[in-house]
């Protein structure tokens, strides 16, 4: 589903429409903080602030060069979809899945669920308090230049995702 944050593209290789690499030498090393990480949680309110800390913890523990904007970004990301599977999808999913594929290049978060309504980012009410969530993820991934989606899983369920580039930390 990732292709590990590698390349200009966080869409997985040998996506319909690119060309796949058949030479595993071609593959370059991975670096220190390069990996994916997946935890599930029960679609429950508490999980909200547990996945938001577990993402953060997990950027730290890592080293993953991330700024304090982007890692914000991020966590606040992560707080929308999460907050959106319990409040949304925990009916007919009452365990979310967050994952976080780090490489070189792409910084991707993405929170599962088993429900198999596919939202989308509409522009919200302004006379509710709510609704607003997909349409601040959207943004927020645009600002720092990733991309975002929802896919449709093969349980019938769907992955919520967003990508953001990582830029090198400038140290004063």
């Amino acid at each position: 589903m990732d292709d590990q944050g590698r390349g200009p593209d966080p869409r997985p290789e040998g996506a319909p429409g690119e060309p796949s690499e058949s030479s595993a030498e071609a593959e370059p090393r991975p670096l220190p903080y390069e990996g994916v990480w997946r935890f599930t949680a029960p679609a429950v309110d508490a999980s909200v602030p547990q996945a938001r800390h577990a993402v953060r913890d997990l950027l730290y523990r890592q080293g993953v060069p991330v700024s304090d904007d982007l890692a914000q970004g991020l966590l606040l990301i992560v707080s929308e979809l999460v907050t959106n599977a319990v409040r949304h999808a925990a009916v007919l999913s009452p365990v979310l899945a967050v994952e976080v594929a780090v490489g070189a290049e792409w910084v991707r978060v993405s929170v599962e669920d088993n429900h198999p309504y596919r939202p989308t980012a509409l522009e919200a009410d302004h006379g509710r308090t709510g609704g607003r969530g997909l349409l601040l993820v959207r943004e927020i991934t645009l600002e720092a230049g990733g991309v975002c989606d929802v896919e449709h899983t093969s349980g019938g369920g769907k992955v919520i995702w967003a990508a953001l580039p990582l830029k090198p930390v400038r140290v004063p």
